[in-house]
């Protein structure tokens, strides 16, 4: 039972471990596009975070319009999600900041009201 709980996890896991670009081949992306698509999408996570490498095949952004039309999405979706995700973090502190502020608020009144 051990073995077989062990070989499934281990499918499993390799499964998961696919990366972004092997997936987009395997959905019928041109290799041009999705290597285009990773190179973007990391350097437009980066550009947020000001993190990172910024990577882009100038010569084949240049010369190859898949590549370049890859980049350019990954670029921009990547960014986005970066930027969505850094806001809500940002929003969750300013939240936590709030509801501690409001509590000792609230617990000095009842000490200052207190006979």
């Amino acid at each position: 039972m051990w073995r077989k709980w062990c070989g499934i996890s281990a499918v499993c896991l390799l499964v998961g471990c696919q990366s972004g670009h092997d997936q987009m081949i395997e959905h019928g992306y041109p290799p041009a596009f999705a290597d285009g698509y990773s190179d973007g999408c990391t350097s437009g996570r980066h550009s947020v975070g000001m993190l990172g490498d910024f990577i882009k095949n100038v010569p084949r952004y240049l010369n190859e319009p898949q590549y370049g039309t890859g980049w350019d999405d990954g670029f921009r979706q990547c960014q986005a999600q970066q930027q969505t995700r850094d806001d809500e973090l940002y929003r969750d502190r300013l939240d936590d900041r709030e509801r501690a502020w409001e509590q000792q608020k609230t617990h000095d009144m009842g000490r200052a009201y207190k006979p």
